[in-house]
């Protein structure tokens, strides 16, 4: 290819750059200014979108239904049916108040979102060990971003993050996990945000949500979750043991419409005592409590479950701590 040509294609790419920011930049004004209406406003249309997302467009219905029900074989089929209505009222009010976050005011922020038990940093920073938090897809998630308004001056919210494929939804959801000002970080950058922090003396609590559905070569650890053999991340506790942090599980309840609490349950002050993947099974019971407490509550649109310990073994094998496939053995 000529130079000249290289130019050309360099530019032509720039310019999509430029269309991109230009255009992520546009939507995020506009949801901006959408947010500055009242949640008594965007529940009136959270409800429109959960007939919407529910009895029209039957959004992800068929993985909701046969998730609640092999989660609860004990309920009945018109207990499920009212589990998954709720779910659908909430996932609809969850879009809503994700996107308030873009313009909620501080004073607005802490009366909506109470966090029960502040005096867990002072406990750890104090005594110079940081925090690290595991968490779930249970209500909403994004609204911990407002945690940054109860920790001491000084000290950093990270939230780390898996970035969107889209560019605009991607700046969106970035800049609405720093409104007040945590710092999102993409999980390929943990390690470096760490080691910055540490070398910097600046101490931090690091939020990990630790119940997708990894890929295979990143199953390490098969635990019973919600009635099933499921296999899950160890990623979190893997960090969390290297950088030696105070552990905690996120507990989050939703009080009413419109307000959530958060209480941090000590999982460990010392993870390099515990067995290997002791802090995951923890985890996972600990939020499997919670789901069991308010089940609407939790992502049930997520396939969580498409991944099976038989289909692992048959396809997939562990060496020297490595996933491999059987064929490359």
């Amino acid at each position: 290819m000529s130079s000249e040509k290289q130019t050309k294609k360099t530019d032509g790419e720039e310019m999509n750059n430029m269309k991109v920011s230009f255009l992520s930049i546009c939507c995020y004004r506009l949801c901006y200014v959408f947010s500055l209406l009242p949640l008594r406003v965007m529940y009136v249309m959270a409800d429109m979108l959960y007939f919407l997302l529910y009895d029209v467009l039957r959004y992800r219905r068929k993985i909701v239904r046969s998730n609640l029900t092999i989660s609860f074989p004990e309920k009945s089929q018109d207990e499920i049916k009212r589990i998954e209505r709720k779910f659908y009222h909430w996932l609809s009010d969850y879009f809503f108040e994700s996107i308030k976050l873009l313009s909620i005011s501080k004073e607005e922020a802490q009366r909506r979102f109470t966090f029960v038990n502040p005096e867990v940093f002072s406990d750890a920073f104090d005594g110079g060990q940081n925090i690290g938090t595991i968490l779930g897809h249970y209500c909403n998630w994004e609204w911990l971003s407002c945690t940054q308004y109860y920790m001491p001056e000084g000290s950093v919210l990270g939230l780390i993050y898996k970035p969107l494929s889209n560019d605009v939804m991607d700046y969106i959801f970035y800049k609405l996990r720093s409104h007040a000002h945590g710092v999102a970080i993409p999980k390929k950058d943990i390690l470096r945000y760490l080691v910055k922090y540490k070398r910097e003396g600046v101490m931090n609590l690091f939020g990990y949500i630790a119940d997708q559905a990894p890929k295979w070569e990143n199953i390490h650890l098969w635990i019973p979750f919600m009635g099933h053999e499921t296999g899950v991340f160890t990623g979190a506790e893997r960090i969390m043991r290297k950088m030696n942090d105070a552990v905690y599980y996120v507990e989050m309840g939703r009080p009413r419409r419109g307000y959530y609490t958060c209480t941090l349950r000590l999982i460990t002050k010392e993870p390099n005592t515990l067995e290997e993947y002791e802090i995951t099974r923890r985890f996972f019971k600990m939020l499997e409590e919670n789901i069991r407490q308010h089940p609407e509550y939790y992502l049930w649109t997520h396939n969580r479950w498409k991944r099976t310990h038989e289909e692992f073994d048959q396809r997939f094998t562990e060496v020297n701590g490595k996933v491999i496939k059987r064929s490359e053995t």
